[in-house]
């Protein structure tokens, strides 16, 4: 536990709240999220009601989903305490909140809103899930092409207090569609009898409200913004995503993936605090499939029984062979699935790629085998040759696994994550026993 932690648990434990309050306002509230996340369930609401409201909503917003819950179960007997959090909380914070809980819980908690709020919430929570529109905050600025520069400026000084960002100001015509976004800069620089339709290029770049999420980090990346507008099908502006939201589904998303690409169901937030029975559930499942696939590797190694009896020195460089094929797979897989999850990658580019990744592959290949050919001549002379054409045969071999695999689950429309290192490993381990003895084999007549 910090020190700071430990401070705040010795002020409760001597009941000064005086004390406890004056240093907790001067914190920062990301720094103020750490300690009520070290601290118990009863010391966490304590610090946590004396929280100044804007202090609140900033620190609110820092803590992980399951210190959200505990906090508002503390709260659960004030009831104004929770009202005045939940409307103070931005809406796509409020909803991406909302979202993780149990259906009853977000319908009583939705009645806490006001009326304007819980319009919406309901609205963004309408949204598919995983949806840009579960991601914007309808909280922006956005002027009449008709304005003056002075009258834009007074608009955005009226209006502008709640928004998101006031980095870029939207242009709507009167049925409410976007027809162009400005920089406040350009606004600000601009003369005050200036018509903000001379300062529009008409160009701008924008979400639709039902795209999926990856599309808001992939146009994030490429037009490098602080924020983008969100339309929907008719091009009316229903709110904006701004980056720090899009920055916290990219780390999700990085997170799921890396889970996935390991074997595991879904994705574990916290292994400390996790249960071991809850942890036990998510990887038992992969692991025990895995096994039965293994099981294959051991039939192909008992076909070849009687190469083995009659070259013995054959099992001294079986790991290595089919330990680089899964090495190979796996690398060529952890390219594949970032590319294609990025957008640099299509479907229809597998071809093009699996050409590339041949010759890389045979590469790497050739390269491995000059290594074990040389510690096969100083340990077993007569299989140099296996050994060195098997280790070519099986790191292409692997690394064309590791490239198909995403594409194929892509076109299945599984998620190409889910394409993990250990069925990769799996897969690549039965093809190269039966490339290495194969190979043996003939070489030997047998």
């Amino acid at each position: 536990m910090t020190e700071i932690a430990v401070n705040f648990l010795e002020l409760i434990e001597q009941k000064q709240w005086k004390a406890l309050r004056d240093e907790i306002v001067q914190m920062e509230p990301y720094l103020i999220a750490e300690v009520i996340e070290e601290l118990s369930e009863q010391d966490d609401v304590i610090v946590f009601r004396l929280l100044p409201r804007e202090l609140a909503k900033a620190t609110f917003q820092h803590l992980n989903h399951d210190k959200q819950e505990q906090i508002i179960e503390g709260l659960a007997q004030n009831v104004n305490k929770i009202s005045s959090l939940l409307n103070d909380l931005d809406p796509d914070d409020r909803t991406a909140f909302f979202e993780e809980l149990p259906g009853q819980i977000t319908l009583r908690l939705i009645q806490l809103l006001t009326p304007e709020e819980r319009i919406v919430a309901t609205k963004l929570l309408g949204f598919p899930k995983d949806s840009i529109g579960r991601l914007m905050t309808p909280e922006y600025v956005a002027i009449k092409p008709h304005y003056t520069v002075e009258e834009a400026l007074n608009h955005i000084r009226h209006f502008g207090r709640n928004s998101e960002t006031l980095n870029v100001i939207y242009i709507v015509d009167d049925d409410w569609k976007l027809i162009d976004d400005i920089r406040i800069r350009d606004i600000i620089l601009a003369t005050p009898d200036q018509k903000i339709a001379d300062l529009m290029d008409n160009r701008f770049e924008s979400l639709n409200v039902f795209d999926d999420q990856e599309v808001a980090i992939r146009d994030f990346r490429d037009q490098d913004r602080v924020a983008l507008p969100v339309i929907d099908n008719e091009g009316l502006l229903l709110g904006i995503v701004t980056f720090d939201d899009v920055m916290d589904v990219a780390e999700e998303e990085s997170t799921e993936d890396f889970h996935k690409f390991g074997a595991f169901q879904d994705a574990i937030e916290n292994p400390l605090k996790a249960k071991i029975s809850f942890l036990y559930k998510k990887r038992v499942v992969w692991l025990t499939a895995l096994v039965f696939m293994n099981i294959f590797s051991g039939s192909a190694i008992q076909n070849f029984e009687v190469t083995i009896q009659k070259v013995g020195g054959l099992l001294l460089f079986l790991p290595l062979i089919i330990a680089s094929g899964g090495n190979a797979g796996a690398q060529s897989a952890t390219l594949m699935i970032r590319s294609i999850a990025i957008g640099d990658v299509e479907p229809k580019d597998w071809l093009k790629l699996v050409g590339k990744e041949f010759l890389v592959s045979l590469l790497l290949g050739v390269t491995m085998a000059f290594g074990v050919s040389i510690i096969a001549s100083l340990r077993a002379p007569d299989i140099v040759f296996v050994v060195a054409s098997a280790m070519v045969l099986t790191v292409v071999t692997g690394s064309l696994i590791g490239l198909l695999l995403p594409f194929i689950f892509t076109k299945l429309k599984v998620d190409p994550a889910t394409a993990s290192a250990p069925l990769i490993t799996s897969i690549a381990d039965i093809t190269g026993v039966l490339i290495y003895f194969s190979i043996a084999t003939r070489y030997f007549g047998l």
